[in-house]
């Protein structure tokens, strides 16, 4: 017996790819990231070629992975795709020692990061999104609020 399988978390118009552990903070992989978001892959890929940061080839190498996922796996067109979602995560911190004068020392964080790419085709059926949890939101505050002025 084994378990049941995870239900899909993408819609079928969907395909990610994900790198991780990547040895940069995530801090400067959000720029790179924050290039390509939303756009055609065509221009995040001319984006990311021309880009001078050391991050960006590694970006677009893991922007072709899900590009190659969309056409390989789900039979998407790939002329159409769209950079729906890049994410970037943090990871673990290796944490080192610099020495300084008079025998002290001064701490080093090298910080490493995650990257969740996800393409999609425009204008196709979107993933249904969270729904609120009982608590959650502005109005059942402000009644609330109103309730307590009342009494």
């Amino acid at each position: 017996m084994s378990k049941p399988k995870t239900p899909r978390a993408l819609s079928d118009s969907e395909a990610q790819a994900i790198a991780r552990n990547i040895r940069i903070s995530p801090r400067k992989l959000n720029l790179v990231a924050g290039m390509i978001r939303n756009q055609p892959v065509d221009k995040a890929l001319g984006a990311l070629t021309f880009s001078r940061r050391r991050i960006a080839q590694l970006v677009k190498k893991t922007l072709e992975s899900a590009i190659a996922n969309a056409e390989n796996n789900h039979n998407l067109d790939v002329d159409t795709l769209i950079v729906r979602n890049a994410e970037v995560g943090k990871a673990i911190v290796m944490k080192r020692f610099h020495a300084r004068a008079r025998g002290r020392s001064a701490r080093i964080e090298k910080f490493f990061s995650h990257l969740k790419i996800v393409v999609a085709v425009p204008g196709a059926d979107e993933a249904p999104k969270a729904k609120k949890l009982p608590g959650q939101g502005k109005a059942k505050g402000r009644k609330l609020q109103n309730q307590k002025k009342a009494a």
